[in-house]
This record gives C-alpha cells, structure tokens and sequence, in this order.
C-alpha cells in the first residue's frame, strides 16, 4: 500500500556550522511541521512496489543539494542530486529577510513586523515553487513540502 510522505528528516550536521537561538527553532518546527504533514513521492518505481513511507537525509556538498531517500527500515533506495546555482540568491534574500524579522520582533510595529513577514513568505513561496520545478519528474511533493524543505535547504547553508 502506497504511503508517498516523509517520516524522519535528518540534516547534514557538518554541513551546518553555526546557527543561532532564531534559526535552531526555524529548523525545529520546519522539521515537525514537515513530518506532521507532508507528500513526498518519489516517482521512479521500486522493483518490489515499495512506495512509502521515507526517511531523507539532506546534505549539501560542492554546491549541490543531495537528498538521500530511504525506507521506513533505513535501508537506501536512492539519492538526487540538485545543483543550488538556482536557489542562491532565493536563500540569500531569505537570510537577509529573516534577519530583518527577528529584529523587528524584539523593536518594531506590528505593522512594520506584518509587512516584512508579507515579504518573507513572498521570497519562501517562490524559492518552494521553484524546489518543485527543480524536482519535477523526480519526486512529486506538494507545496507545503516544499516550503518546508526549503527551510531546511536554508538551515544547510548557514555559514556564521
């Protein structure tokens, strides 16, 4: 019986050299958000039927997105590879928005707070359809998924 969604994530942990109170907690509820609810169909078919549930491992290396997909019992069933050229600048612009979010949190109106938030899930939409564009014909997720993942992809590129 197919079940097309993401049970377990797991993030590169030397990839990811710093991050802050902020983005420990964006990556957290990305992570439960991301397993309370998701569709993630990977769509080239198993020899044995097998069609979910999965565990991923995201890591990024030389530039490149790799997500490891595994099933429920860890044993690996294949990995993507996705150049980030594309994502560059939707990640840069994010980080720069975040940044401006958290501060205005802790100082400013909550018009000022609502109108960079409006920004900031304007630039995550985008960068979600265009994780969705970038897995097409590889694996079929919804934009919920997407939005999520991209957070995550984010968390990855953290430098310090």
């Amino acid at each position: 019986m197919a079940d097309p969604r993401i049970i377990d994530v797991e993030l590169d942990e030397h990839t990811i050299l710093w991050r802050s109170a902020d983005i420990e907690q964006e990556r957290r509820i990305a992570i439960f958000d991301l397993i309370e609810g998701n569709y993630f169909k990977p769509l080239r078919d198993q020899p044995d039927g097998y069609a979910g549930p999965y565990r991923i491992a995201l890591s990024v290396e030389e530039g490149r997105l790799a997500i490891a997909i595994a099933r429920e019992d860890s044993t690996p069933l294949e990995t993507h590879i996705l150049g980030l050229g594309r994502f560059r600048r939707p990640i840069k612009d994010y980080f720069a928005i975040c940044d401006s979010y958290y501060q205005a949190i802790r100082a400013a109106t909550p018009q000022q707070i609502e109108t960079i938030d409006m920004a900031r899930r304007g630039i995550h939409n985008d960068a979600a359809e265009l994780l969705k564009e970038r897995l097409e014909g590889k694996i079929d997720i919804d934009f919920d998924t997407a939005r999520r993942l991209f957070t995550l992809i984010c968390v990855l590129h953290i430098k310090g």
